[in-house]
């Protein structure tokens, strides 16, 4: 089908948000107040952290303040991959954290086991699936990549499973895959605004004081209270933690750190039974591709297919705007993918198309630091991978606020910060001249040029 056409009635907004069982906001701050920890943020990030503030102290006061609707951002326009991983995949953190690297991955592995744990505890429905993911190769120079650390996986004892061309099509069907690699237990499939609402009502089930359509416009510290004011009143705490993403951040260090980088997605209408059966997909893993501009797509619950990446947009200047959600150059591009990908699904349309900024920092893993006499903690950075990892990261920041000394505070990862990213207007010509020169690795069997190299000896291996 002509991308074009099979876009034409697609919806220009988030799948996982047009939904009816998307629950009314809570009611604005709209007072004074004060409570024992603030916590600044509606997604991921700030949610994990009330809730796991609450289970450890039940004792404790918390508040949490959404500038807009509880999962709006990223949270709710994900793919809904939950995967172990802390550090943005294992080579990610082996070049960076090699020492570390046993610790890592078990920790990241325990942490979607706990969240699963959670999610049977608080009877969360967000569709969650253990299925796996697979790691396909659709061009021959991303056969060697797959297979780098084969040898490292089996001693970490990670449940990976390489597969060749012909087992890997006997999961998933496209005449596009050379191989693959079934990474089996490091990642489920879940509608990620189904588990942010999910815990949203678990927090509010503990005596979490939530208030939606309340943002943050100022922080003020008296050396002994912070006060966060809103348009319509403020919350004052002793301490307080920051899950803002990207957004223009309170603390002004971390806009040294972090930028907006767009992703871009779309969802198709239910297969039918025939359509699904042509695709085979019987382990319902998510799959990502392994090019450095990749795509990532998984199934439903209702046995649609999301189809994203592939693109990843940095507007110079670094703004965020509305605007940027759509870009229709990147969805004709992706519907053209898709059916290269699955040529016998040439008939399937389109249903909704959507955007959303992720917060990617230099070494595309969370990072975490504190302010304010300590006070005040913070966790960003997690660059696309954080549906499952802002759950550690919150463990974090709530161990940074307590002052204890934890298996996750003593990791070089939690002690040290990325590279900052120059100033602008040579931020835009650096970003921009990284992502010229990835598409040109691609198309080029991924050799990298001297820029790509140079950034690779100076840890800043770039790829989307």
């Amino acid at each position: 089908m002509d991308p074009l056409k099979a876009l034409a009635d697609a919806e220009r907004k988030p799948y996982w948000l047009d939904s009816p069982a998307r629950p009314e906001p809570q009611p604005r701050l709209d007072r004074n107040t004060s409570a024992d920890l603030v916590v600044v943020g509606g997604g991921f990030s700030g949610l994990w952290t009330a809730l796991m503030a609450k289970e450890r102290d039940p004792s404790l006061d918390v508040v949490l303040l959404e500038g807009r609707r509880i999962g709006w951002a990223a949270t709710g326009r994900n793919g809904g991959f939950c995967m172990a991983t802390l550090t943005h995949g294992l080579a990610n953190g082996l070049e960076r954290w090699p020492e570390e690297i046993d610790r890592l991955e078990r920790m990241g592995v325990a942490n979607v086991d706990e969240i699963e744990r959670t999610l049977e505890r608080y009877g969360v429905d967000c569709s969650f699936e253990r299925t796996g993911e697979l790691h396909v190769a659709t061009e021959p120079w991303q056969l060697d990549g797959l297979n780098e650390h084969l040898d490292l996986i089996s001693e970490l004892g990670l449940d990976y499973v390489p597969l060749d061309r012909e087992q890997v099509r006997a999961e998933v069907n496209s005449p596009t895959y050379l191989g693959g690699l079934w990474e089996r237990s490091g990642c489920a499939m879940l509608d990620p605004a189904r588990l942010a609402w999910g815990l949203r009502e678990a927090c509010l089930r503990l005596g979490v004081r939530v208030h939606e359509r309340s943002p943050v416009r100022s922080l003020h510290d008296d050396g002994t209270t912070i006060t966060l004011r809103t348009p319509y009143g403020s919350a004052a705490a002793r301490r307080v933690a920051l899950g803002t993403g990207v957004f223009p951040p309170l603390l002004r260090r971390l806009k040294h750190f972090v930028v907006p980088v767009y992703d871009y997605a779309l969802m198709t209408e239910p297969l039918t039974g025939p359509q699904l059966a042509a695709v085979g997909w019987g382990n319902r893993q998510g799959v990502g591709d392994s090019g450095n501009r990749f795509h990532y797509y998984r199934l439903t619950d209702d046995n649609r297919i999301l189809w994203g990446g592939y693109d990843a947009v940095y507007y110079n200047g670094g703004l965020v705007k509305p605007e940027y959600d759509q870009r229709d150059e990147t969805f004709v591009k992706l519907a053209g993918h898709f059916y290269d990908t699955f040529p016998q699904l040439s008939q399937v349309r389109f249903t909704h198309r959507w955007g959303g900024v992720i917060d990617t920092c230099s070494r595309f893993s969370a990072f975490y630091g504190q302010a304010h006499g300590g006070r005040l903690a913070y966790a960003a950075g997690y660059t696309g991978m954080g549906v499952g990892a802002t759950r550690f990261g919150a463990n974090v920041m709530l161990d940074l606020l307590s002052g204890e000394r934890t298996e996750r505070t003593e990791l070089r990862m939690v002690k040290e910060k990325p590279l900052p990213f120059p100033p602008e207007p040579v931020r835009s010509g650096v970003i921009q001249f990284t992502r010229w020169s990835i598409a040109q690795a691609d198309e080029h069997q991924g050799k990298r040029n001297l820029w790509l190299r140079t950034l690779d000896r100076m840890g800043l291996g770039f790829d989307s």
